[in-house]
């Protein structure tokens, strides 16, 4: 098939990318190499996606532009059976900062991809959402009938970036389907997130360092569980028009994240504590018996196994992946 990713050079779309390529599939990619972290990562992307298609014999191709492109889009979708859409402004403490452009990215951009794929009837669109649509927890574990009010400019974007798809479902009849990430982490990673920093500064003899009290919970989720659903949504109508969590097994505080990369590293390193980070959930813990019910989703690591598979990967690739975490 003819597979369209936007932001496929970025983390979860390079992982999407080099799953449909190693599968023999042609996958464009549309990516603006925004530098919002070391771009070095985003080209360890590419090469690994390019190679998994010379080793499947399909094809990779990669367009340097930017959705908001609306031209460049729809030349790009006109081809195209499948879109995966994961291009975005990510960070949640970017978009505090720099509201319009996040909406710039991820509203006017998704618009963009949308019209585009309406116009020329590709077969789905596979949209990226994030649990920073619920904000404050009513209850845990969130399902999708959770009240959505995000407290960030990043949560409100991604929020209406899945209810467009809705609306572009439901009106125009181009079948959608939205999945609400919760904090995916593994190979390749993007360097600003607390686990990598933690995972760094242990190698490196230095305490992980907390914002906040440590009391904040997270999901997360390892990249092959989301990789693979996504594969799954390329041939799969079970899902049209539907907007579902993609979470992990179990969650975890976030001093017991450190304290658990820390044992595995350097077990006498201290931990430090540092102010909060503005527009940060406290908390995160996602229902996914909806993506269970409708795709048979079942997210197979959990935080623990994960951390090793992503540690032992880090010390492997460490000579190139080290510096670029040690400079975001």
């Amino acid at each position: 098939m003819n597979v369209l990713v936007t932001g496929g050079a970025g983390f979860i779309g390079g992982h999407i990318s080099e799953q449909l390529a190693g599968s023999g599939h042609n996958v464009t990619v549309i990516d603006n190499f925004e530098p919002y972290y070391d771009l070095g990562i985003k080209e360890h992307n590419v090469e690994a996606a390019r190679q998994a298609a010379t080793d499947a014999g399909g094809s990779y191709e990669l367009v340097r532009e930017s959705i908001t492109d609306a031209e460049i889009v729809d030349e790009l979708v006109t081809d195209s059976d499948v879109v995966y859409h994961q291009a975005a402004q990510a960070g949640v403490r970017k978009s505090v900062d720099e509201p319009a452009k996040v909406n710039s990215y991820n509203v006017d951009g998704t618009v963009n991809v949308l019209d585009a794929a309406r116009t020329h009837d590709v077969e789905r669109v596979v949209v990226a959402s994030s649990s920073s649509v619920y904000g404050k927890p009513e209850y845990l574990p969130y399902n999708e009938d959770h009240p959505t009010t995000p407290v960030s400019p990043y949560g409100v974007s991604k929020l209406a970036t899945e209810q467009y798809a809705r609306v572009y479902s439901e009106i125009y009849g181009l079948p959608t389907v939205s999945l609400r990430y919760f904090t995916v982490y593994g190979p390749r990673m993007r360097p600003n997130m607390a686990m990598t920093n933690f995972v760094s500064r242990c190698l490196h003899g230095e305490p992980p360092v907390i914002y906040g009290t440590g009391e904040q919970t997270r999901d997360f989720t390892y990249v092959d569980d989301v990789r693979r659903v996504n594969e799954q949504l390329l041939a799969d109508d079970s899902a049209d028009g539907e907007i579902m969590n993609i979470g992990s097994t179990d969650n975890i505080d976030i001093q017991t994240l450190a304290e658990v990369i820390r044992d595995e590293i350097d077990p006498a390193l201290d931990i430090v504590y540092d102010d909060p980070r503005e527009g940060d959930a406290e908390h995160t813990h996602a229902d996914v018996s909806k993506a269970a019910e409708l795709l048979d989703y079942e997210p197979t690591f959990d935080i623990r196994e994960g951390v090793r598979e992503f540690i032992e990967w880090y010390r492997a690739n460490e000579e190139w992946y080290d510096p670029l975490v040690r400079q975001s």
